[in-house]
């Protein structure tokens, strides 16, 4: 029988990013204060690299604590723009401004996967992607949060990049299940080496 494994996330683009790989999991809401946990670690002098990697342990290791036995992955995502650390928006007005502030520029994307097994971290990987928006205009950014609308805000970046958000971009640097918030690659052969996967 091969090693449960848990999804601390509830997030959508996550969960289809495994079920996309047939990996067979439970997704459990990890019940952190996120917010609450950025605003300590960018008070600290946290990167947003390492922000997203402190959530993610964060997760998983909260959950793990519940699931003995059980390989639980944590995941998080950052976006970095100017150095700047940003939050996700919770209205299409501030999404409109957040598209406009990275229209014609190039910001990163970090994701990072943490894997816990009773409380304890054992594997982890921070991706960095980068994302240069094309210089859109008023009338497309319009028609695109008309037609995305409030999917748009389930994102730092107000974009799906495997839904409309794809036509924002002039380039993508970077692995695609790390744009969609899940590293996978490294992730898969953890799981396969912990007995999670066949091999």
């Amino acid at each position: 029988m091969s090693v449960p494994i848990i999804l601390a996330s509830k997030s959508a683009a996550r969960r289809s990013v495994l079920d996309g790989a047939a990996v067979p999991y439970e997704a459990v809401g990890a019940g952190v204060d996120e917010e609450a946990a950025k605003a300590s670690l960018t008070a600290e002098g946290a990167r947003p690299r390492e922000v997203a990697d402190a959530l993610a342990e964060l997760k998983a290791i909260k959950v793990s604590r519940a699931w003995p036995g059980v390989l639980v992955i944590g995941a998080d995502q950052t976006l970095e723009h100017h150095r700047r650390l940003y939050d996700k928006v919770d209205t299409i007005e501030a999404a409109r401004e957040r598209l406009k502030a990275l229209r014609g520029e190039a910001h990163k994307l970090h994701s990072a996967v943490v894997v816990a097994r009773d409380g304890e971290p054992i594997w982890r990987e921070v991706v960095s992607c980068t994302l240069t928006m094309r210089n859109f205009s008023d009338a497309f950014l319009e028609d695109y949060l008309a037609r995305d609308g409030e999917k748009s805000l389930g994102s730092v970046g107000c974009y799906r990049l495997e839904g409309p958000g794809a036509q924002l971009f002039d380039r993508i640097e970077g692995d695609y299940f790390a744009i969609l918030g899940l590293p996978l690659w490294g992730l898969l052969d953890l799981l396969r080496r912990h007995g999670a996967l066949p091999e």
